[in-house]
């Protein structure tokens, strides 16, 4: 359960829904914060129409969202396998929608470094299509995914809006491009947009294989599978973990708010927590020993830092508070407990 009081402003945001229901956009839809996000609106009455080209998003995930939603809110949600680089399909999913939840993106510090064309292509052009789709379109609001990585080498905890540092990634650039692009197109065409940036979101849904996976469904999975589990570095850098629920809520709040004062603003969506992550295996090792002997002993191996890596990141949400009004509802504690559930059922048998 969650360990904080239910937001009662996010409540009411669900209740308006219902009563004066919206066409929402979701690109990346297929993804994992997509994905919830659609399971939540579908939930509410809403018509939803997603865009995804699948490069980093699984039609498994529709297909979950699908097994658990009544069947009269699947038949409001309308696919489109397309890409965000294309601005064809940027202007057809944008069709008569109200609020674009723009969750598509090539994350991944490593993978930026890696291929700095590739993310700077799908980050920055397929982000400048969807403002361009959604201002011809009449598109009410925009609401982005941003990132944590936009505050770059500025040492300061925790971390404020307004203070940012040099970026240590293509990535980390290209995130806040995407920020100066909507400041940009709000002073120059008079849109609506706000920027999430996100810290650490995990949960259900989310990819645990592959090179470029984020570190707790990765650690899920290898944990369950009693595989090896590396940590980059000495495993004192800290994050500021924070469940997909709460990234949800943010995104809702950001699309419904009425203040002009929120609108066309950043705003960090975390629980303003700081776990190391030998703290985070600690936790993690003793959620699973309930389950699984041989937690028994398991311990991890350490490797060199990762490029591109800050040392220390938490989140100061007062803004998001006072102007959305955010509230988590999900500390770090009550997100690995849910989303081990899904991880537990979703990763095959583990290794005896």
């Amino acid at each position: 359960m969650p360990s904080t009081p239910v937001n009662s402003r996010y409540q009411h945001a669900l209740a308006s829904l219902r009563e004066t229901p919206h066409h929402w956009l979701i690109t990346g839809v297929a993804g994992f914060v997509g994905s919830n996000l659609l399971e939540t609106l579908l939930r509410h009455g809403q018509r939803v129409t997603g865009l995804d080209n699948l490069m980093t998003g699984y039609r498994a995930n529709l297909a979950q969202v699908r097994a658990v939603v009544p069947a009269e809110a699947w038949a409001r949600f309308d696919f489109i396998e397309g890409d965000i680089r294309c601005l064809d399909s940027c202007r057809r999913a944008c069709q008569g929608v109200d609020i674009v939840l723009h969750q598509a993106a090539l994350g991944s510090v490593g993978r930026s470094i890696a291929d700095p064309i590739l993310t700077s292509d799908v980050n920055l052009i397929g982000f400048l299509n969807m403002l361009v789709a959604a201002r011809d379109a009449g598109v009410r609001r925009i609401v982005y995914a941003a990132s944590s990585a936009t505050y770059g080498d500025h040492p300061g905890l925790p971390k404020v809006e307004d203070h940012i540092g040099r970026p240590l990634s293509p990535y980390a650039l290209t995130k806040h491009v995407n920020e100066v692009y909507a400041e940009m197109f709000a002073r120059c065409y008079g849109t609506d947009a706000i920027g999430l940036r996100y810290f650490n979101v995990f949960g259900p849904r989310q990819d645990p294989r592959g090179e470029y996976a984020a570190v707790i469904p990765q650690w899920f999975d290898a944990m369950i599978h009693n595989r090896p589990l590396r940590i980059n570095g000495d495993g004192d850098s800290s994050r500021d973990f924070c469940f997909v629920d709460n990234a949800v809520q943010a995104n809702l709040l950001a699309g419904l708010v009425d203040d002009p004062a929120a609108v066309n603003q950043v705003y960090n969506v975390a629980v303003n927590a700081r776990t190391s992550l030998n703290e985070l295996f600690a936790m993690m090792r003793a959620l699973l020993a309930e389950r699984f002997a041989h937690m028994e002993g398991y311990q991890p191996e350490y490797g060199a830092f990762r490029a591109g890596d800050v040392r220390h990141s938490q989140a100061d949400i007062s803004k998001a508070a006072r102007l959305l009004g955010y509230q988590p509802t999900h500390r770090l504690e009550d997100g690995l407990h849910e989303a081990l559930e899904w991880y537990v059922a979703h990763t095959g048998a583990p290794t005896p």
